[in-house]
């Protein structure tokens, strides 16, 4: 497994620094949040790709995928009864597909909240269904890049699509395709899932629906800085044999960004430590 920090905790550096700062902590990787780099993260060009990359390269860490895809450009949603901004969403996340496999990424995480709610006037279940058609868009090119597309379950204070991970692998059943699958984000999964996190590892894990784990705490901080235990999780992801990473993303950093990310791999490189000293 790898470790990686979702690199908006520590934005305000410049990305060869984040790169740096990363491998200095100890981190395999930098799982990147698009709008960091552009405020048109879907027009980087193939030298500033190129550019991300190598900085990457010469620090010591992976881009080991995309995450926050659709904050910008603004207006978008994969839910709208608006069909030209749903045909404008489907091409900005065909675009960081692709942009994520120039850059050696393994997977994208479909998170986005703000951009699939529910229209005025719309139905949960007409959002939902027009959700399911623009991810079934991009099943074919996450296919031919060789990436995994993550549907995110979040919490429902954040969006009203997709809040459980039953919810999303409804979705990823609804899709048909091996290139569209589903992941646990701990804070969202802490508030919203009945079951705790390795019972859940548990049920989806082995069914292949879970292709990647994000650790932070159900308060939003990162994990080990709240009620939530980390060491039941990374004990069934090992008893599973799971290969995918394992990504840092606190919302609330304390003391700060580059002090959340420090304790964090303290935390959880300490368990997993521990674990396979047993």
């Amino acid at each position: 497994m790898r470790i990686a920090l979702c690199n908006e905790v520590i934005a305000p550096m410049p990305f060869p620094l984040q790169c740096e700062y990363a491998a200095k902590l100890g981190y395999d990787g930098l799982e990147i949040a698009p709008y960091t780099l552009s405020d048109e993260p879907h027009r980087l060009g193939a030298a500033q790709l190129a550019a991300a990359r190598a900085a990457a390269q010469d620090a010591g860490v992976a881009v080991t995928g995309l995450h926050w895809l659709l904050l910008k450009p603004a207006g978008l949603s994969i839910s709208t009864r608006d069909e030209a901004t749903r045909r404008k969403t489907v091409d900005v996340m065909l675009a960081l597909i692709d942009q994520c496999a120039e850059l050696g990424g393994r997977y994208l995480v479909h998170g986005s909240p703000q951009q699939r709610r529910v229209d005025t006037g719309d139905t949960r279940a007409g959002a939902t269904a027009r959700a399911q058609e623009s991810f079934a868009a991009i099943a074919e090119r996450a296919e031919k890049a060789g990436v995994v597309y993550c549907i995110e379950p979040l919490a429902a204070d954040q969006t009203p699509l997709i809040n459980t991970l039953a919810e999303a692998v409804a979705l990823v059943k609804a899709v048909g395709s091996k290139s569209v699958r589903t992941m646990l984000d701990c804070s969202a999964a802490g508030r919203m899932e009945k079951e705790p996190l390795p019972a859940l590892v548990d049920k989806w894990l082995p069914k292949g629906m879970i292709a990647h784990v994000q650790v932070n705490d159900r308060n939003r901080r990162g994990p080990g800085q709240g009620e939530q235990r980390f060491a039941p999780l990374l004990r069934a992801l090992v008893r599973h044999k799971y290969a995918g990473d394992i990504a840092v993303e606190p919302f609330d950093y304390v003391p700060d960004g580059p002090g959340a990310a420090a304790r964090a791999i303290g935390y959880i490189k300490g368990i997993l430590e521990a674990l396979r000293e047993r």
